[in-house]
């Protein structure tokens, strides 16, 4: 299983799914059902003021309606949960368990491996500064 995503300028490309998310999306599709055509939308509203449930939920829809929502109960502050912040996790946690950093790259969907670096948060841990490699 894969997501066909559309990046900035339209470009596509087609992400691997996780096994285990696998798994999980094939029982969420087949409660849901919507998941008897490959080329559906995988989240769609369950309610909105429209009253059309047939077309997808928007990037601004998933994150305002569940990343926002999810962030509030584990009693996080919703407005310190940032899409570009939720992206540098993912990337920092992938090369944190040893991502090839141009796989990353490809992943994010960047023209540049520059942009990539700027999404690794792992050389902003204090305990990996200078700082603490000096020996008194």
């Amino acid at each position: 299983m894969h997501f066909r995503v559309e990046g900035k300028g339209g470009k596509i490309r087609f992400i691997p799914v996780h096994p285990h998310s696998s798994q999980r999306i094939s029982e969420y599709l087949e409660r849901s059902g919507h998941g008897d055509r490959p080329d559906n939308e995988l989240f769609r509203p369950v309610k909105n003021s429209a009253g059309t449930l047939e077309r997808a939920l928007t990037g601004h829809g998933i994150y305002k309606d569940v990343v926002r929502k999810y962030a509030r109960i584990l009693g996080l502050d919703p407005s310190a949960v940032c899409v570009h912040g939720l992206r540098a996790t993912a990337a920092t946690n992938a090369l944190d368990h040893e991502a090839d950093i141009a796989k990353v790259q490809e992943w994010l969907g960047h023209a540049s491996i520059a942009t990539t670096r700027l999404y690794d948060r792992r050389r902003s841990k204090p305990e990996d500064s200078p700082t603490f490699k000096v020996s008194y």
